[in-house]
């Protein structure tokens, strides 16, 4: 009977291991198959695509591993595209800064919410709760406004200042500075230690966490930004990434899966670095959704 509970344990485990690994394989297919397309030759990829294209109702044919594999999509794109760069790096620009802003108003507006108490504190950090909880949608037409009065529209500044002051990492943050022990706060207050010590000696490297995890999910939503540049960058010279990529035609599928490849790059890289962080802040954000 003993050995009996044990074998089908065992299969229990297997068999949950077994439906895991499927789940896995059906998310990583459409990674998989842009890779295979990205070192498919025109020719492959025409005859490939080639019902897409006609926009007839056909199903398109496609395999793992392409007949005549080829690396010239990725040498075209890589030194005979000029605008890729300006693109890529379009999206660098404004990741960096938003992130590196945030740094600097997201943290302190934590810190002042969390250990501060002070007068209508509860009624403005409600006010951040429910400013996070609307969709770009619903602000779109006030901020236009506001950026238009700032003479910001189609301009960097555009996308960057607003993201700068953004409520959902001063949310996620703030839980982290909320589970700081008080009494070690009230400990290096009696030793003499001014707030700003504090801060910098206690709060940072304590929250070290949530600030980490702030960052990683900041850096995967503006990555992939397209709503806010589509509604405030006219000029294509400004355009990040994820609107170059639906320029890109049928005609150039060969160019559009090496894009996709690149800039899936460094999302993936940002994300293996900080994926113990990442989790935390899925955690802390289960709110907002």
């Amino acid at each position: 009977m003993k050995y009996a509970a044990i074998v089908r344990k065992n299969w229990k485990k297997f068999v949950i291991k077994l439906m895991l690994y499927a789940v896995g394989a059906l998310f990583c297919a459409p990674v998989l198959f842009l890779l295979s397309g990205s070192i498919m030759s025109r020719y492959e990829l025409t005859q490939s695509l080639l019902p897409l294209m006609a926009d007839n109702e056909e199903l398109i044919s496609w395999t793992l591993f392409p007949d005549y594999p080829t690396f010239e999509h990725y040498f075209r794109i890589l030194f005979q595209t000029p605008q890729f760069f300006v693109v890529f790096w379009n999206s660098m620009k404004i990741v960096c800064l938003v992130l590196a802003g945030q740094l600097f108003v997201a943290v302190p507006a934590a810190w002042a919410f969390a250990v501060h108490p002070f007068k209508g504190r509860k009624l403005l950090f409600t006010l951040y709760i429910v400013l996070m909880l609307m969709p770009f949608q619903v602000t779109m037409l006030s901020s236009y406004l506001v950026l238009n009065k700032l003479e910001l529209l189609n301009t960097h500044g555009a996308i960057i200042l607003p993201a700068v002051f953004s409520a959902f990492p001063v949310f996620l943050i703030y839980r982290d500075f909320c589970n700081l022990p008080k009494g070690l706060i009230e400990a290096a207050r009696i030793d003499g230690a001014g707030e700003w010590m504090i801060f910098r000696k206690v709060g940072l490297p304590l929250a070290s966490g949530g600030i980490l995890s702030a960052g990683v999910l900041g850096f995967l939503e503006y990555w992939s930004l397209i709503e806010q540049p589509m509604a405030f960058l006219e000029d294509q010279t400004l355009w990040p990434l994820s609107l170059y990529l639906p320029e890109i035609g049928p005609e150039q599928a060969g160019y559009s899966f090496v894009a996709a490849v690149i800039t899936l790059v460094p999302a993936v890289f940002v994300f293996l670095a900080g994926r113990e962080y990442l989790e935390q802040g899925i955690t802390a954000s289960a709110v907002k959704g």
